[in-house]
């Protein structure tokens, strides 16, 4: 029998010829599929050879993260999930991690060599201090006030970034790019928003300085990267690498779209298919609304009901179906068009990627974090549903599934264990929902004005009963038929 591990692409760059020119603060699965891949085909072209990645990070798993890559020269494995053929390669675009420390000192003087022209970031979507509600910053959290007070040990990614950006205008040294990889609406505006929000509370004339002369540009990411487990290390060890304790399974698709705003340079990544536009808020609703729409959508009926994977939720008839009629009545009728883009056609090429079955995506990972998820992949569409008197009763559904979720059990019974950094609150507010819905539409945060709705507060009531009463299968099928 021939046992021989099929081949995984190396670099076929000399990487010892790299300099950085990029410091990335939280390096996880999808960065390293994403941002890492498309500089590691600039360099593979023998361009962006300036522009290499340190990676940072302000929390303990970052740590975790720095001692792997370090122990294997800070190459990434990444392995694409084709339903037609695995495929594995190493990245190396990457040639440094900084020491993650309390205070970020070491984080902070990387930040300030002037050949760092970006600092890129993904700290998830609930990492960047904004109220959900109000699109605010939010200046009462615990880090934020210890930042405020003390500026030049700071606990944060923004803290950090700001010790770092006054340091350069200090010595002369014009500001590096700040841009978010997260999957935000108009995510350069919200960076911008937490950040001088934070330098406003200490030094208000600073906070003007970076509101007028640093760039946060706004981009749209996108490419499904589930969480590493024993099955993608598992593929690791199938392709001959079975030393790397954090390979990164990722589907085929990327794309990534930004707008043009780096002015001290940036890497030509227009070369390796990157969309650079003026009209990326175009590009990312579409993506937030009808795909991260579409997963919370798929998410906790699956999760209701015991299944445990994406490709499977989708070979469900009722789950499948209660994606189709939802995006199809309730979410792409408000998605404004974009360029170049039908969105029927990328509506069929999201149902296409979340039926991979390659990929293994669990419905428990998108089930997580609801609490900052749904006010920006679900309340927008509602709201707009609402004001042009459309149909509504799919996202009322979508709403009560995720409150349902969070009282605790599936309907067969079985615990549901904690899976959202407000759960307990959750918990407590979904199982007082059961009696009476109304407390879990008065959440501000979450739905602002819109819990309010009378149409929006009897559907999501009607609903939320239905689940309690008939179970998700039910009430999926009541739905369907009208």
């Amino acid at each position: 029998m021939n046992t021989k591990a099929p081949p995984v692409a190396l670099p076929a760059y000399d990487r010892a010829s790299l300099t950085p020119g990029i410091v990335h603060i939280g390096l996880g699965n999808f960065h390293r599929a994403h941002m890492a891949v498309y500089l590691d085909d600039l360099m593979t072209m023998g361009l962006a050879q300036d522009w290499a990645i340190l990676g940072a990070g302000v929390r303990e798993g970052d740590a975790r993260m720095r001692d792997a890559m370090l122990a294997q020269d800070c190459l990434s494995t990444i392995i694409e999930l084709d339903p037609k053929g695995r495929t594995a390669r190493r990245v190396g675009a990457m040639t440094g991690f900084v020491a993650v420390q309390p205070d970020n000192a070491a984080l902070i003087a990387a930040m300030t060599d002037p050949a760092i022209r970006i600092v890129s970031l993904t700290v998830t979507e609930g990492g960047y201090f904004i109220n959900a509600a109000t699109g605010q910053f939010d200046p009462d959290a615990a880090e934020i006030a210890h930042d405020a007070a003390h500026p030049q040990t700071p606990k944060t990614a923004f803290g950090a970034i700001l010790a770092a950006l006054s340091v350069r205008k200090a010595a002369g040294i014009a500001p590096f790019t700040v841009m978010s990889c997260d999957n935000l609406p108009g995510n350069g505006h919200v960076t911008q928003t937490a950040i001088t929000g934070l330098a406003r509370l200490s030094d208000p004339a600073f906070a003007d300085w970076v509101q007028t002369s640093v760039a946060f540009p706004n981009g749209m990411v996108d490419r499904i990267t589930p969480a590493t487990g024993p099955r993608e290390r598992a593929m690791a060890a199938e392709f001959g690498l079975g030393d790397d304790p954090v390979p990164v399974t990722c589907e085929p698709f990327r794309q990534w779209v930004l707008e043009d705003h780096f002015p001290t340079g940036r890497p030509a990544l227009e070369r390796v298919g990157v969309t650079f536009t003026n009209d990326v808020h175009a590009y990312e609703a579409m993506k937030i609304r009808i795909l991260n729409g579409g997963h919370a959508t798929i998410a906790y009926p699956g999760g209701l009901m015991d299944i445990e994977y994406v490709h499977e939720a989708m070979a469900h008839p009722l789950i499948s179906g209660f994606l189709d009629k939802v995006e199809r009545e309730e979410i792409i009728p408000y998605v404004a068009p974009v360029p170049d883009t039908d969105l029927g056609a990328y509506y069929a090429l999201i149902r296409q990627r979340f039926s991979n079955p390659e990929v293994a995506d669990t419905e428990r990972r998108l089930c997580f974090d609801g609490s900052n998820r749904q006010p920006k992949f679900i309340i927008p569409s509602l709201r707009d549903a609402l004001a042009a008197g459309g149909k509504i009763d799919g996202l009322a559904l979508v709403s009560a599934l995720w409150c349902r979720y969070c009282a605790g059990t599936t309907d067969s019974g079985a615990v549901t264990d904690p899976n959202d950094p407000e759960w307990e609150t959750l918990q407590n507010l979904a199982r007082a929902a059961k009696a009476d819905p109304s407390v879990w539409t008065r959440q501000k945060a979450i739905y602002g004005d819109t819990g309010q709705d009378p149409r929006f507060a009897t559907a999501f009531a009607a609903a939320l009963t239905a689940l309690w009463t008939d179970g998700t299968e039910k009430t999926l099928s009541r739905y369907l038929g009208g």
